[in-house]
């Protein structure tokens, strides 16, 4: 029987009846605000909190009925924290946060004093330990999803250091193609910062995404990407812990200790499972952080292993003071003719050898780094010394800042 013209089928207002009810019912068990936020992509399946508003706002939720206070914290661009939650009358705690900066923050709660995991998100390797994060979608982020593009793999290396006398695992990212192209390729050695380890790139930083895009786009060339853990304490010592207080000379001895595990043992057991060009024009070190601290120390003293040195967001010594405790020697002018052992002290000479010197920050980076960045990118540019400089708009110390520096960096490798 035909419906009359104008009036809606009754399947249809039998369907917008129940979806009006089923919406309804989600709403009175706290499972969907009426505000049409979504629980956010790095929450584990089927966790409902932390949710993003369209406007932005986040809002985080855990039910802890006998909890006295319960605190969000986390890292920068998340928002200045910490963020007090209200407890419901059901025991649910919860607090709706200012829009944070858009990308992948680190953040978790701090329950009666005790900094705890959320449950309803994956865990990331931070801050020493395994610590919540979320995703913030970024309308500029396209350059770090998923596209349907080729895609390269990303595997687990294990390999015995003969300077630990201990296993190692490093992360390693091929291109597209390399099962089945025969051809060799360049390396980029790309470390994480303090407190992460191996997996920060390529989880919180999604870099063989960004790597993928680039390479279909033609703006990259393939490579082959390495990630290694850039600690090498002694057995049974502590691990390594970078602080403003610490002398240069701690901070020498633990790099060079990573140092000669990335030279003696990393490099050439790259070099024997894939195929890589395996000489200096072909081979990158970047780093970010800590990271690019390690680059920067290690790099400028094997410029006969590497053609290309690119530190992000890397507080720049100034000095060779041993006693100099780090947070001092972030302060004052850079001396391009003697700092690093003087690897800059010829600038010509550094120009013929170096394809690309890059330092990156964020504008948003708390001091001393970015006055670090900013005064040896002006000192070395006044002695002659050919660099690249980055600044990612309105980003702190943060990932979304090394994925932008990634973006810029990858297209000027290796051409």
């Amino acid at each position: 029987m035909m419906q009359p013209r104008g009036l809606p089928n009754r399947r249809v207002i039998v369907a917008i009846g129940v979806a009006a009810l089923l919406a309804v019912g989600r709403a009175a068990l706290g499972v969907e605000p009426a505000d049409d936020s979504m629980p956010a992509s790095s929450n584990v399946p089927g966790a409902q909190s932390p949710r993003i508003h369209r406007d932005g706002r986040v809002t985080f939720t855990l039910k802890a009925p006998e909890a006295r206070s319960l605190d969000v914290a986390g890292g920068d661009g998340l928002g200045k924290g910490p963020f007090p939650m209200t407890r419901a009358a059901d025991g649910t705690w919860s607090v709706t946060i200012a829009p944070p900066v858009p990308g992948f923050h680190y953040y978790w709660f701090d329950l009666d004093g005790v900094a705890v995991n959320d449950p309803g998100s994956r865990t990331y390797f931070g801050y020493s330990k395994e610590t919540s994060g979320i995703e913030i979608p970024d309308p500029h982020g396209d350059f770090y999803a998923v596209r349907n593009v080729p895609l390269g793999q990303v595997r687990t290396q294990w390999y015995l250091s003969s300077t630990t006398g201990e296993w190692r695992r490093a992360v390693v990212y091929t291109p597209p193609g390399y099962d089945t192209s025969g051809k060799r390729y360049p390396v980029l050695i790309l470390q994480h910062g303090m407190g992460e380890d191996e997996t920060g790139w390529t989880r919180q930083g999604r870099a063989q995404f960004i790597l993928d895009n680039l390479i279909a786009a033609g703006q990259a060339a393939p490579m082959i990407v390495v990630m290694d853990r850039g600690y090498a304490d002694p057995r049974g010592a502590a691990p390594f812990a970078l602080t403003a207080d610490m002398p240069l000379r701690d901070i020498r001895a633990a790099f060079s200790r990573f140092e000669a595990v990335l030279m003696h043992d990393l490099i050439p057991t790259i070099d024997r499972a894939y195929r890589t060009i395996p000489d200096r024009d072909h081979r990158a070190l970047a780093g970010l952080s800590m990271g690019g601290m390690q680059t920067l120390f290690i790099g400028l003293r094997h410029l006969d292993t590497f053609a290309y040195i690119a530190a992000l967001s890397s507080p720049v010594i100034r000095g060779n003071d041993p006693d100099e405790k780090l947070a001092s020697s972030l302060l004052g002018p850079f001396d391009a003719r003697t700092a690093f052992d003087g690897a800059f002290a010829d600038a010509a000479k550094f120009n013929q050898r170096v394809k690309l010197f890059w330092l990156g920050v964020g504008t948003a980076e708390g001091e001393p780094i970015h006055s670090s960045v900013r005064g040896a990118v002006d000192a070395l540019r006044a002695s002659g010394v050919r660099l690249e400089h980055f600044e990612s708009q309105g980003t702190a110390h943060e990932w979304q800042t090394w994925r932008r520096d990634l973006l810029e960096v990858a297209p000027r490798l290796f051409r």
